[in-house]
């Protein structure tokens, strides 16, 4: 067997130079494409980038207005309500209760007796004093006969001027005791008047702090009472009053009551008169209110919120007290210019509100006021403006989601 020669492959064919050139354009340009594009991507990402670092480098703030302190403001502070007329009952006369006929609650008249108090050592003065009197009277009256006596006798030269002067000087000295004893009788019969405790007028008994057989003790004037009536057909509010409101005091300013125990219930008072003077404590000035009672729901001793309707000035500015900035100047509020600019205004501070504060001068009706203005804001920055509730929907947007508790 013999073996054949493998065939010689044949010659690749020659590469076509026009061809090659060709294909080499069209890689160049879509290389050349590509570059671009890349540039041109970047480019516009950078500039995306600029303006998204701009937009963020401003800040968007919300913008108010002032408004006229028109109306009326309410206030409410803490009252205590007293009785009109309160008059605590001593005894003035030692000795024991009797007896008594009125406990607390009772309504009483005025002149209608409280107590008795038996005190049989005032008795006995009166009855000692009674007995004085009646000595003195007849020494009195036998003093002024033997005066007329003398008085005869001297005109019959039986005795001397002097003799008879000296009776008519005795008969004097005995009327002085006379009067002297009356006097001591008049004492004592007043002091068997306080042996009945009445009603000085018309009320209801509040307090009593005694019973039958109890001592009384004169002395005791200045500690507890035995009774105490007091008239609540009206009562009395006190309260303490700002510094920063008193000048809106003044009589015939009303107010409203509301009482932990009746809290359906609103009650009509007004201003009487203040104390003219400030506690330095507390810088408030004490303030007192009339209020009528005619269901007595009002009891002396009550806690009541007052809130007082004090008129408002119309020429005085309310801003939210967001809109407040404390810094090296004073207080000041960052608006909002013609030019589009930030322009920080000096402001004088009137009262403070809560969430409102009185401007009395530095800022108009026609300014448009920052509210919450960024601490760095300065004079002639740049701020884009939002409302307050797209302001509040983005910053609740942003917020971190809270991280879920631990179990």
């Amino acid at each position: 067997m013999s073996l054949q020669p493998a065939p010689t492959p044949p010659p690749p064919p020659k590469p076509n130079k026009r061809r090659l050139a060709v294909v080499g354009l069209v890689v160049v340009a879509a290389a050349a494409v590509a570059v671009v594009n890349g540039v041109s991507s970047r480019a516009a990402t950078d500039r995306t980038l600029a303006q998204w670092a701009n937009a963020q480098a401003t800040p968007t703030v919300a913008l108010t207005q002032a408004t006229p302190d028109t109306g009326t403001q309410d206030l409410t502070l803490p009252g205590t309500i007293q009785a009109f007329v309160a008059a605590p009952i001593y005894g003035q006369v030692a000795g024991y209760v009797k007896s008594w006929s009125f406990d607390i609650g009772a309504k009483v008249q005025k002149g209608q007796v409280l107590a008795e108090i038996e005190a049989p050592s005032v008795d006995q003065q009166l009855a000692q004093a009674q007995a004085n009197l009646a000595n003195a009277v007849a020494a009195g009256k036998l003093a002024a006969i033997t005066a007329i006596r003398w008085h005869t006798l001297v005109s019959d030269h039986a005795v001397s001027q002097q003799d008879a002067d000296q009776r008519v000087t005795n008969a004097q000295t005995a009327q002085a005791q006379v009067q002297a004893a009356e006097a001591n009788v008049r004492q004592l019969q007043a002091m068997e008047n306080f042996k009945h405790l009445v009603a000085p007028f018309d009320g209801i008994v509040t307090a009593r702090n005694t019973d039958i057989g109890a001592l009384v003790n004169p002395s005791s004037a200045s500690g507890q009472a035995l009774f105490q009536v007091s008239d609540i057909h009206k009562v009395r509010i006190y309260v303490q009053m700002p510094q920063a409101f008193a000048s809106a005091l003044t009589p015939g300013l009303k107010a409203t009551l509301t009482l932990p125990d009746h809290p359906d219930s609103v009650f009509e008072a007004s201003l009487t008169n203040t104390s003219n003077s400030f506690s330095e404590s507390s810088r408030t000035v004490s303030v007192q209110l009339q209020a009528d009672n005619p269901d007595g729901k009002l009891w002396p001793g009550s806690y009541a919120e007052v809130t007082f309707h004090v008129p408002s000035d119309p020429h005085v500015l309310r801003v939210p007290a967001t809109a407040l900035v404390f810094g090296p100047h004073g207080m000041q509020i960052a608006t909002l210019g013609p030019d589009g600019k930030v322009l920080f205004k000096d402001v004088k501070l009137g009262r403070d509100l809560g969430n409102e504060a009185e401007i009395l001068s530095g800022i108009t009706q026609a300014d448009q006021v920052i509210l919450s203005p960024p601490e760095w804001l300065s004079n002639g920055d740049t701020v884009r403006t939002a409302s307050a509730a797209t302001l509040a929907k983005v910053a609740s947007t942003e917020s971190p989601r809270a991280a879920p508790s631990e179990k």
